[in-house]
């Protein structure tokens, strides 16, 4: 198939959007900062219109006009994404979804949530608590992104451990296709197998077949305990071991296992107000767990129990058990403020990678020999969700150079990490997507039977290739 030539939005077809829309929906020049570009300042951008609909309906209508226009569209939500996804490149009409930001059913009995795509993770989590349910997606960024862009991207976060992806808890979907039809898939089945499960096309699809407006997602009964637990370890070995045994030993309550280099908590201790050390002495790494029971049974003493085990098996050196709500925010402040504080240091080399849990060890050791060959006094800052396999693999100048320092190196290091994540089997996107930032090293690495497969959905679903074109496929 032959794909149509996009076209510069002409003044005609954007006074028709301004029709459509009414002034409210766009805008204004004077306030179109803030939509382009993104919060590490990697991928400025430009756009030929800035819309924000209040509706499904006027985000059809405005897609229709697109394609009748083959002009190109970038969906966008809370604008939080690091890997560029959610930037245009220049004259593309940008679809926000901020103003549709309702709740629209909360079903107990059902366990269920439909959201418009705008609603922030946050208030998706305080809905649900409203009638003691709870919704486990979190990531750092919860305040401000949405629910339409965590669908789109597919996030993680450090509850995929026991609860899953964000495509682990969604069950329906609602859809605008690039030709302004909309795809009506609002269903709250857990079973449905009448066919091809078609909202999966649009989780992890990172706005490049439809841009989601409306979601079914899954709730869960809330916790009644919570206990959160900091410990340092000797190793990535011991924290590899440690969350095996705490899985086994705790009836299965381990609902997050985060772990964390020192020389990433010393980062996050040198410039984030209000964080301190949890542990008395240094320890070389440490991790961050949190137990939870959907009932009140005891879980601190099993807890209690599960550590003492573990540091006679020396699998931890030291633990600190959170005794309140605030004492255990402190804990998670740390772990939510690692971005934060690395970005501080300058932008270097990120990697959002995944291997299998048991792999972590040796893929460390690996990256870090390939790093140390290429940049051998830069700093190596290793963080993640390790209980599914989910490392953020930082690398950033050495304390006191320029912030630039590693910019000249920073493709031969992505490159050498990428290397050794495909001697694992592993993935060079884990939970981040792919944007702008990974589209080249998908083509180079995924194999042409993927690739062509890629291809020819998007082809099939947008031939015009107007839906936030030249990000995850090379347009």
């Amino acid at each position: 198939m032959t794909r149509k030539r996009r076209q510069n939005p002409s003044d005609q077809s954007l006074d028709a959007i301004r029709n459509v829309l009414g002034a409210k929906a766009i805008i204004d020049r004077e306030d179109a900062a803030p939509y382009l570009s993104e919060w590490r300042d990697r991928w400025p951008g430009n756009a030929a219109m800035i819309v924000a609909p209040e509706s499904t309906d006027e985000v059809a209508a405005v897609v229709k006009i697109c394609a009748e226009n083959n002009i190109a569209i970038t969906p966008q939500g809370g604008n939080t994404g690091l890997v560029g996804g959610q930037i245009p490149f220049g004259d593309e009409v940008l679809i926000s979804l901020n103003r549709m930001n309702s709740v629209r059913e909360i079903e107990p009995l059902n366990n269920t949530m439909t959201v418009d795509a705008g609603v922030t993770l946050a208030a998706a989590q305080d809905a649900a608590q409203q009638i003691e349910r709870l919704f486990p997606l979190s990531i750092g960024s919860e305040g401000s992104c949405q629910i339409g862009g965590v669908i789109s991207t597919n996030a993680g976060g450090v509850n995929v451990l026991r609860y899953g992806n964000t495509r682990d808890l969604v069950l329906g979907i609602e859809a605008v296709l690039p030709n302004g039809e909309i795809f009506h898939g609002l269903k709250r089945l857990r079973k449905d197998n009448t066919g091809y499960d078609l909202k999966q096309l649009f989780i992890g699809g990172e706005g490049t077949l439809g841009i989601v407006t409306g979601a079914v997602l899954k709730l869960f009964p809330a916790p009644k305990e919570k206990i959160s637990v900091f410990a340092g370890v000797g190793s990535a070995q011991d924290a590899v071991s440690l969350l095996s045994f705490a899985q086994g030993t705790t009836g299965g309550s381990v609902t997050s296992f985060e772990l964390l280099s020192r020389q990433c908590l010393d980062i996050v201790l040198g410039n984030i107000p209000q964080t301190r050390d949890p542990l008395a002495e240094p320890h070389p790494w440490c991790v961050l767990m949190e137990f939870s029971s959907a009932q009140k049974s005891g879980l601190r003493a099993v807890v209690e129990n599960t550590l003492a085990d573990a540091h006679e098996q020396n699998l931890l050196n030291d633990a600190a058990i959170a005794d309140s709500d605030a004492h255990a925010a402190m804990f998670w402040r740390i772990r939510h403020s690692m971005s934060e504080a690395i970005n501080t240091q300058g932008l270097g080399a990120r990697h959002d990678v995944s291997v299998a849990t048991s792999d972590i060890p040796q893929f460390l050791e690996r990256a870090d020999e390939a790093v140390r060959s290429i940049a051998p006094s830069a700093r190596i800052v290793a963080f993640g969700h390790i209980g599914d396999g989910n490392i953020h693999y930082d690398i950033i100048p050495e304390e006191g150079a320029a912030k630039t320092a590693l910019d000249d190196k920073r493709e031969d290091i992505q490159n050498a990490v990428y290397d050794v994540i495909e001697k694992f089997n592993g993935s060079i996107s884990a939970e981040h997507g792919v944007g702008r930032h990974k589209r080249d090293a998908i083509a180079s690495r995924k194999s042409e039977t993927e690739l062509a497969l890629m291809r020819a959905v998007k082809n099939a679903i947008d031939p015009q290739g107007i839906m936030n074109p030249g990000k995850m496929l090379q347009d």
